[in-house]
């Protein structure tokens, strides 16, 4: 059987040792400076969201009493009657812009038709349904 030798650990040098130290002591202080940051950074979020979510209500509301409003308008518009304008009334509930999109149905002969109705509208017993 073979004896077996244990070498004793060689000593570090120092230069390596405080090499080390120094590696330690940096990464330590960068971790800090990182975590600092990752912080003000979540905090800067946090109050951009907070602002972006007042300013989202209150565009919301904005909207809604708007909506409300042209409602009152048109309802009361339509429910305006007046003799001989009901087809004025037809040709303004209608998007009269052409749109040249392929994938929509030409509608050029309808819109020819109510702005016809519109400027001359027909006579007789059955204008009026």
């Amino acid at each position: 059987f073979r004896e077996e030798t244990r070498e004793e650990p060689k000593e570090e040098p120092e230069k390596i040792r405080k090499w080390r130290e120094d590696q330690n002591r940096l990464l330590e202080e960068k971790d800090r400076d990182e975590s600092k940051r990752k912080e003000e950074l979540k905090q800067t979020a946090k109050h951009e969201l907070e602002e972006w979510y007042a300013r989202y209500a209150e565009q919301l509301e904005k909207s809604k009493l708007n909506n409300r409003n042209a409602e009152k308008e048109w309802v009361a518009e339509r429910d305006t009657e007046v003799a001989g304008q009901e087809w004025e009334k037809i040709a303004r509930m209608c998007d009269f812009n052409p749109k040249s999109t392929r994938n929509t149905k030409d509608t050029t002969r309808m819109r020819s038709i109510l702005l016809q109705l519109k400027q001359s509208p027909p006579t007789g017993q059955n204008s009026k349904s």
